[in-house]
């Protein structure tokens, strides 16, 4: 995909604009820092430093002040380009057109081509001397230093702070406007969003193909994670396929039961492309049939999504103690206990969701037009072994919520056709 970097240079103005307005009396530099490599896992960028720059060069941080922006870079110790990508030796060309006015290096030469999480200070000399330069002239660092979240850039500001502590003294949290800013979508990020939907739909297409008895959930889950490769995306999240016992247990990731006859299987799963991810749940019947009592209990979840989805609009709260009447969360349990399974019942109704699975947005504040989030209601027996979720994902909009997965059967009986229909052998 050809990124506009227009867009990524004009957030990140808007950012800076936004910061200088909320604090007028200081002047001070902008900081954002990359996430890390690692061994075990393919690299994936921070989702915030994405956002602001659509770079994913690992371990790289970028200042912006009034005179523009610089990406500074690890000061690799062999040659970055011979062993991975990377914008090291980017021509100049390029550093405009991504908004860049310099590149640098962070500081002394590190070891070999990739810089860890477990960073030292030396590494980060030339950045921290002039951070140093700033404070004493009376500026701070405006950056994502939530108070009350450890995170990875938390971590290691506090490592390379820790013998510096008036660098430390220097931080403005700039968090909540990094998550205001993210959690409206654009409707470029709704496209995009629509296309990691669109991929995790047909890979619950395809596993609802392959469910049969006796099939262990892994090969499920290898024909799930197939599409989503083959569609060029990857796992958002660790996908669940729980049958059984395993279908109550919220968070089931080992995948390793043999799925049995007159079961039921979870899978909730979702696909991550250009950096932004879908969330979707179906339940379905091992055998392609529901019995009786699980359809009883599949109708019960599915009328409580369409019952919440049906008032989900700007105005609402996914969850707000102190007014529960207008709190999805609430409605939701009130619902369910009406039918008798409140206490069966035991997870949020929804979250925000883009750049990250669980997004950015504060759950103190109502939902507002531009909003993605997730509508999932479930009810987990573990003494009958019955556990149904149903998930879908809604664009918050004037007028209510969309169902952005609204092709995805949802009914009982169409997820049996759904099981009966051939899988295709370029889906799989």
């Amino acid at each position: 995909m050809q990124k506009n970097f227009t867009t990524f240079i004009e957030r990140r103005d808007h950012l800076y604009e936004t910061i200088k307005k909320a604090h007028p009396g200081k002047k001070g530099t902008l900081l954002l820092l990359a996430g890390f490599e690692t061994e075990r896992y393919a690299f994936r960028q921070d989702s915030s430093f994405y956002y602001y720059t659509g770079l994913e060069e690992p371990a790289a941080v970028v200042t912006v002040d009034v005179i523009g922006t610089v990406l500074h870079v690890p000061n690799y110790g062999t040659a970055r380009t011979q062993w991975a990508s990377s914008v090291v030796d980017a021509d100049p060309r390029k550093l405009d057109y991504w908004g860049i006015r310099e590149l640098r290096h962070l500081g002394n030469p590190c070891k070999g081509y990739s810089l860890a999480a477990t960073c030292v200070p030396a590494e980060y000399a030339y950045l921290l001397e002039e951070l140093e330069r700033k404070v004493q002239q009376g500026e701070v660092i405006f950056t994502i230093y939530p108070p009350d979240n450890s995170i990875d850039q938390t971590l290691i500001l506090d490592r390379l702070f820790l013998e510096k502590p008036a660098l430390k003294q220097a931080v403005v949290d700039i968090s909540p406007f990094v998550a205001h800013m993210r959690r409206a979508k654009s409707q470029s990020e709704l496209e995009l969003m629509y296309e990691a939907i669109d991929c995790t739909m047909a890979a619950h297409e395809a596993a609802a193909a392959m469910i049969e008895p006796e099939m262990y959930e892994y090969f499920v889950q290898a024909g799930i994670e197939f599409v989503f490769k083959q569609s060029g995306g990857s796992p958002a999240f660790p996908s669940i396929v729980g049958s059984g016992k395993n279908s109550t247990v919220l968070h089931y990731t080992r995948n390793d039961w043999q799925m049995r006859k007159g079961d039921l299987v979870v899978v909730d799963i979702g696909a991550e492309l250009n950096y932004y991810c879908a969330d979707l749940t179906r339940t379905y019947p091992v055998s392609g049939t529901f019995t009786d009592r699980q359809r009883q209990v599949y109708n019960v979840v599915l009328d409580t999504q369409q019952y919440i989805a049906s008032i989900a609009r700007p105005g609402y709260w996914l969850v707000n103690k102190d007014q529960p009447q207008m709190s999805l969360q609430h409605l939701a349990r009130e619902f369910l206990k009406d039918q008798g399974y409140e206490q069966y019942f035991m997870h949020g109704i929804g979250h925000f969701l883009g750049l990250d699975v669980h997004d950015v947005g504060d759950y103190k504040e109502p939902l507002k037009e531009g909003d993605v989030i997730t509508i999932e209601p479930g009810i987990y027996i573990a003494q009958e072994k019955i556990g149904i979720r149903i998930e879908d994902n809604y664009w918050i909009t004037a007028n209510g919520a969309v169902c952005m997965s609204e092709e995805l059967p949802r009914d009982s009986y169409e997820i049996e056709q759904m099981m009966l229909e051939e899988l295709d052998e370029d889906m799989i």
